[in-house]
């Protein structure tokens, strides 16, 4: 019986090869999360934020907020919670003039405030003459969305190159063991007897 050392098939390698370096792709590139879509609108409102503050200034964190309407003040126009910092932020109804009544509570601790809204003026009146000295202002918000593109990084395609590279190049000199002129080439076989 002749002992002959097992050589992969060049097919094998370059599987191997290409499997280690899409290995290291995989892990240096990570898929995106797969998630559903989102729909995003906004409408621009005259809004009303509210704090809420204990006597010693701390926050009303998560604070319960309900809202009454200057039309019905027995039943709630808008409930929510405030946030950490104490704050609460709603729009009301620009045709329902009047007092708005914002109840806070809190563990047994609250208060009413009553938030005046002027009715909306006529609508010949909201009419304005364009007055070319006149610079119109914009007024800053304070929560912005933004939408922020994917960062480039080289490390992973690099990495991925390189361990592709490694594969074939070490593919290659191990092939080149059994070119049939280096040690253990078919020239060098030696028979043994098991």
């Amino acid at each position: 019986m002749i002992n002959r050392p097992i050589t992969p098939t060049a097919v094998e390698a370059v599987l191997w090869a290409f499997a280690s370096g899409l290995f290291a792709w995989v892990l240096g590139n990570p898929l995106p999360a797969i998630a559903h879509g989102v729909q995003l609108t906004h409408q621009t409102l005259e809004a009303v934020e509210v704090q809420a503050l204990f006597d010693n200034g701390d926050p009303m964190s998560n604070a319960q907020v309900t809202i009454y309407a200057p039309n019905d003040p027995q039943t709630p126009w808008q409930e929510g919670t405030a946030d950490k910092n104490g704050r609460f932020l709603f729009a009301p109804d620009p045709s329902l003039a009047g007092n708005w009544a914002v109840r806070v509570r809190q563990a047994g601790h609250g208060s009413i405030l009553n938030v005046a809204i002027a009715p909306e003026p006529p609508p010949e009146a909201a009419v304005d003459t364009p007055d070319a000295t006149r610079v119109s202002e914009v007024a800053p918000s304070s929560g912005l969305l933004s939408s922020r593109s994917p960062s480039v990084n080289p490390l992973p395609t690099g990495l991925a190159i390189a361990s592709g590279v490694w594969g074939f190049v070490g593919t290659a000199l191990f092939f080149s063991r059994f070119n049939g002129n280096g040690p253990g080439g078919p020239g060098k076989e030696e028979d043994s007897v098991a």
